[in-house]
């Protein structure tokens, strides 16, 4: 090998290198850039009040106190709004993966009249706005006792077409010969939707799962209309209480998001690699 051939490898592997690090240095940077109204919410949560509402902001406070997360576990209902949020959004995730997925699966295995046109209903109602709802919604809630319990905003959470829409689509493209082998060792229609169907669409189902969890938790529209007491609140309506109840005490109020936003916080480090794993199956998907 020649010294100018050398020289010239040892150049595109140098120049590789400092883009690599510029790549890295830039995306630092924005991330540092992105994190920093969470450190000050944090910073401003564990200020005094009298440094907390001072003109100048401080990043890091001269003192640090938990005066704030004292005052807000101990004299609101913030604990019973969180139980109460985590309560709506586990039980519709659950239900939204099992009913969908069973309709996903009768839509694609099963053989029975009317298929396409409940498809088409499906489909369609993605063009009907949220809203439109929302007055025949809470009448059917009303009628059946729900008004101001978790069920009245749980049940209506699992009418989503998205999930069905989705599994369909994924459903659809699993080979034939899977379910015609299964058959032919004897299994039902039921143990080749659990044992084969599931595990195989276990990314998609992830993917559903993250998204109906924290689209739940920060569901804000339907639970105001239908919880009407503090002690069934969920977090987005206790926030509000407490924003128009603290509106001088900023510390505080920043506890209240910091607490909030934990439990997602605590989900995302323990479900990161079932995170990382739907976000590559929808980018391979399209």
């Amino acid at each position: 090998m020649s010294e100018a051939t050398a020289n010239g490898r040892r150049g595109i592997l140098s120049n590789a290198t400092t883009r690599t690090v510029a790549v890295h240095v830039g995306l630092y940077a924005v991330a540092i850039l992105f994190m920093v109204p969470y450190l000050y919410m944090i910073s401003l949560s564990l200020q005094p009040q009298e440094i907390a509402i001072s003109s100048v902001p401080h990043l890091i406070p001269p003192e640090f106190t938990l005066a704030n997360y004292t005052e807000l576990l101990s004299g609101t209902l913030i604990l019973q709004w969180v139980l109460n949020t985590f309560i709506v959004a586990t039980t519709a995730t659950v239900l939204v993966l099992i009913v969908d997925s069973m309709i996903a699966f009768s839509l694609t295995r099963l053989n029975w009249p009317g298929q396409s046109i409940l498809l088409t209903i499906i489909i369609g109602s993605f063009m009907v706005p949220f809203y439109v709802n929302l007055v025949p919604l809470f009448t059917t809630v009303s009628d059946l006792g729900l008004v101001s319990s978790l069920f009245g905003v749980i049940l209506p959470a699992v009418a989503n077409p998205l999930g069905v829409f989705l599994l369909y689509q994924f459903f659809r493209d699993i080979p034939e010969e899977y379910g015609e082998a299964a058959r032919l060792d004897g299994f039902s229609n039921f143990q080749i939707y659990s044992r084969i169907i599931l595990p195989i669409s276990r990314p998609i189902l992830s993917a559903l799962a993250i998204f109906m969890f924290v689209y739940n938790w920060n569901q804000f529209v339907w639970p105001v209309v239908v919880l009407q007491n503090q002690a069934s609140f969920t977090l987005p309506l206790g926030l509000v209480i407490l924003r128009d109840t603290f509106t001088f005490r900023p510390g505080l109020f920043m506890a209240s998001g910091i607490i909030a936003s934990l439990p997602l916080f605590v989900l995302f480090l323990l479900l990161q690699d079932q995170i990382i794993e739907a976000v590559q199956f929808q980018g391979t998907t399209g």
